[in-house]
């Protein structure tokens, strides 16, 4: 069961990844009625693969793996759950966006403004940034520096 759950920790990482990058490229000064439809969809499915890597890094952290002993003294391991919040938190911003500017162009048939748009592409960078931290931290944590 250990090799499954390390998998599914993985995939949901690449799901992270790969759908917020997928943000980052439809969020642009372009946007058109069909981008502001599907950015919530693309959110949905971030917040999905965001759940999973939670869960099954918990699962990891105190069912299989090395063991919360290993893990939790770590700085690495700290930081990288900080990381992890970091982004979570970070990302609440870009999902209301979305919303709202679903909800006004489906009642207004407007866009979003251009500085709005801005805004949310900026965090979405600052938050793809900080994914890419996170190997780093499992890879020097892993390997069990810092301890």
């Amino acid at each position: 069961m250990e090799p499954l759950i390390a998998y599914l920790h993985y995939l949901a990482i690449i799901l992270i990844a790969g759908f917020l990058v997928a943000e980052m490229v439809v969020c642009r000064p372009s946007l058109e009625a069909e981008q502001v439809r599907l950015l919530p969809r693309l959110d949905v499915v971030f917040f999905a693969a965001a759940l999973l890597a939670l869960a099954t890094g918990l699962l990891r952290l105190f069912v299989y793996a090395k063991g919360v002993g290993f893990y939790l003294p770590n700085p690495f391991f700290v930081a990288k759950i900080l990381l992890y919040i970091a982004i979570a938190t970070l990302s609440i911003k870009p999902t209301m966006s979305f919303i709202r500017w679903r909800r006004r162009l489906a009642e207004s048939g407007e866009l979003p403004p251009t500085p709005e748009i801005a805004t949310a592409r900026r965090v979405l960078h600052v938050e793809v940034a900080l994914l890419a931290l996170i190997p780093l931290m499992a890879v020097l944590m892993a390997r069990g520096i810092g301890r």
